[in-house]
């Protein structure tokens, strides 16, 4: 089997709805602000059954809105994971509140109850709860202990979008929850966020600071009483998000049906580790297809890496945890399992747009590299 193009770790698909509803937006100059936006936050709130949505321009504006609307004490602790990218970290910081990293789990490369109880103490006022990759953290006994101490909860659903924890989707829970809509996320609109949540005085303070804090007053406009970021989303995005909505089942069944034919030809490879596909509480949806080496090929990530580009094979190394970050953390801390994955992990293409015969030519270069 030969494959002459390069095959990237993504390829977005972009459908037929998504160039109605642009077409739609050019045709009657609604570039910036239009219909397709309210439509697009009423949509995507509905589907999660929250109240309210709010769209902003990307994951990382999504967090650092949500963690703003809390108003947390200056200098309290936010719990978050170190296996995660770095945007979780620096919601926390821009809010002039104090990290708190928790160490993964080897199976399921996520947070859990008992590593988070940990980390709790009497100024933890925040857990960020981040679903890793595609499987969901799971949540039941954190949300109870969280509701407990009157500690507050943003559930970062970027890399589950349409996957449910239990009988409820993803991002669906805690106070606040937020998604990113990048190019390689389930539901993309090239850049773009969203914020949902069912309080009233979240939403409305969320939809002040993602718009610089201008007042409603038509007399009052630029009379400002908090600091806010521009951070919205223009209506031609909101356009491609509502076509991708009208995808999402397939979109979801694909990936599902992507990771689990992976897994099952990958898990046969020696001195391979894998993420846990499915739990008691959930599947894996396979936002990427993660690899973790171990035995003879333990360090050897980039050689292996190396060796897939020359066969045409995009991969991207797995994130660098955030207590080994310097800009972040510079006190010694020991957190094994985030840095064994992180310094032995990759994904490999994983994207919607892989074709049947792509994939199984990944299966068989992975296996002629890795003997």
């Amino acid at each position: 089997m030969k494959i002459n193009k390069f095959i990237p770790v993504n390829r977005p698909v972009i459908g037929i709805y998504e160039k109605k509803f642009l077409l739609d937006a050019f045709n009657k100059n609604q570039l910036t602000s239009g219909p397709h936006l309210s439509k697009f936050e009423k949509k995507f709130a509905s589907i999660h059954n929250r109240k309210y949505g709010i769209s902003v321009s990307n994951g990382t504006a999504a967090l650092e809105v949500a963690l703003k609307s809390l108003n947390l004490k200056r200098n309290s602790e936010v719990i978050i994971p170190s296996f995660s990218i770095i945007s979780t970290a620096l919601c926390v910081v821009k809010n002039n509140l104090k990290p708190v990293f928790v160490d993964c789990d080897l199976k399921t490369w996520n947070v859990s109850y008992a590593k988070v109880k940990k980390k709790i103490t009497k100024k933890t006022s925040a857990i960020i709860i981040t679903h890793i990759y595609g499987l969901p953290v799971d949540m039941k006994k954190i949300l109870t202990f969280a509701k407990k101490k009157k500690i507050k909860i943003i559930e970062d659903a970027a890399e589950v979008i349409g996957l449910k924890y239990k009988n409820r989707l993803c991002g669906s829970y805690g106070d606040i929850s937020t998604f990113s809509f990048y190019a390689n996320k389930h539901i993309t609109t090239g850049e773009g966020g969203m914020i949902l949540t069912n309080n009233k005085n979240l939403y409305n303070k969320c939809n002040s600071l993602k718009n610089l804090c201008f007042k409603k007053s038509y007399y009052k406009r630029f009379v400002h009483e908090d600091i806010g970021w521009n951070y919205r989303m223009s209506n031609i995005q909101a356009a491609i998000g509502l076509g991708q909505l009208k995808n999402i089942k397939k979109i979801v069944k694909k990936k599902i049906e992507t990771g689990n034919y992976f897994y099952d030809k990958i898990k046969e490879i020696p001195y391979l580790m894998l993420q846990t596909n499915k739990t008691d509480y959930s599947k894996n949806i396979y936002w990427v297809f993660g690899i973790v080496l171990k035995g003879k090929y333990k360090n050897k990530k980039n050689e292996i890496m190396k060796k897939l580009l020359e066969l045409g094979i995009e991969t991207r190394p797995f994130f660098y945890p955030m207590h080994k970050q310097k800009v972040l953390n510079k006190k010694r801390i020991d957190l094994p399992n985030s840095e064994y994955i992180s310094k032995n992990g990759f994904y490999i293409p994983s994207g919607l747009g892989l074709k049947k015969k792509e994939i199984k030519y990944v299966v068989k270069c992975l296996k002629e590299i890795i003997i």
